[in-house]
């Protein structure tokens, strides 16, 4: 498999963390994902390597997308502290737990797309429901969860947060 995908919804209010993701070697479309996420910034969204601390980048790389324009410099602050951190340290948890197997870290690489919502205020929270989404997005696509018949399965059942029928 050169790639697998993950989501993960966790927390509430304008704290909430909302992490899609994609986990694939380096040679394949996620390194080409990964390179192109570096190489072309654009305003407003700032995209960053994931390190637990200045010079200590976690392994499998990992880049950080913005999912929302960042406006202000309360936001950048928050996704390059508080998010950059949490997702870092899923990942290195990740690895450590045996869910991103360690002989792989040099092989594999990771795009992570970040929400920030322009009026979250709490970092703790942000980092928690962060650390939470992302942890559970590298579980799921290192299962391919959720699988065929458990998406069929809960489609009638299934309630969207932010969308009301």
């Amino acid at each position: 498999m050169s790639m697998f995908v993950g989501e993960a919804l966790a927390g509430d209010g304008n704290e909430v963390a909302h992490i899609d993701l994609l986990i694939g070697d380096k040679s394949g479309p996620v390194g080409v994902a990964f390179a192109n996420a570096l190489a072309d910034q654009k305003n407003g969204h700032s995209n960053l390597l994931a390190v637990l601390t200045p010079n200590l980048a976690v392994k499998p790389s990992t880049v950080m997308i913005t999912k929302v324009t960042l406006k202000g410099a309360k936001q950048v602050v928050q996704m390059f502290g508080p998010a950059q951190k949490a997702v870092a340290d899923a990942v290195a948890d990740s690895v450590k737990s045996g869910v991103i197997p360690k002989d792989q870290c040099e092989n594999l690489c990771i795009v992570c797309g970040v929400f920030i919502h322009w009026q979250a205020d709490d970092d703790k929270k942000i980092y928690q429901y962060n650390y939470e989404a992302t942890k559970l997005s590298i579980e799921r696509a290192m299962k391919k969860s959720p699988t065929v018949d458990e998406m069929l399965s809960g489609r009638d059942s299934a309630a969207h947060p932010f969308y009301k029928a």
